[in-house]
C-alpha cells in the first residue's frame, strides 16, 4: 500500500473509462495498458484531475464531469463555413473528421457538419463539448513524479 495519494508533483498510472450520458464508451483503457500521467502535464482536463485528488492505490471512484470541466461546451463560433472548392479533390462525408491547418500552422480536427453545394460547414468543436461524461477509474499506483 502506497503512503502517496494523487496531488501536484505525483505521477499516477490508473485505468479508465469514459462514458457520455447514455452509457457509451468513448474511450476506456480497459482492454489495453492503463494510463500513466503527470498531475498537471495538461494530458487530463483539471476537471478531469480534480475528482481524483487524494486518491490512492487500489482506489477506484466514479465521477461526474460537467462539460465544462470537461470539453468545453459548443460553441457556435467553432463553426465554420469554407469553400466547396477549397475540397476539390476530397470525397466528403457529413461526419468526417478532417485535419486542418490552424493559423499557427498547427493542426486542427473538424467534423464536416453539413455539405451545400458551394460551402461546407465545419464544427471545430471538440467532439465531446457540451456533453455530460462519467469517469470511472481504478487507480493502480501513485508516486511521486521523476524529472526526465
Amino acid at each position: 500500500m502506497s503512503d502517496y495519494r494523487i496531488g501536484e508533483g505525483m505521477e499516477v498510472t490508473l485505468h479508465f473509462t469514459l462514458k457520455l450520458e447514455d452509457g457509451t464508451v468513448v474511450d476506456s483503457t480497459r482492454d489495453k495498458e492503463p494510463a500513466t500521467f503527470q498531475v498537471g502535464d495538461g494530458n487530463l482536463p483539471p476537471g478531469f484531475e480534480f475528482p481524483l485528488e487524494g486518491l490512492t492505490d487500489g482506489d477506484s471512484g466514479r465521477y461526474e464531469i460537467l462539460p465544462e470541466h470537461a470539453f468545453g461546451q459548443h460553441n457556435p463560433q467553432n463553426v465554420q463555413l469554407l469553400k466547396r472548392e477549397d475540397f476539390e479533390d476530397i470525397e466528403l462525408e457529413v461526419g468526417t473528421v478532417m485535419s486542418f491547418a490552424d493559423p499557427a500552422g498547427g493542426e486542427l480536427p473538424g467534423v464536416i457538419a453539413s455539405i451545400e453545394d458551394d460551402h461546407v460547414e465545419v464544427d471545430f468543436n471538440h467532439p465531446l463539448a457540451g456533453r455530460t461524461l462519467t469517469f470511472e477509474v481504478e487507480v493502480i499506483s501513485v508516486r511521486p513524479a521523476t524529472m526526465h
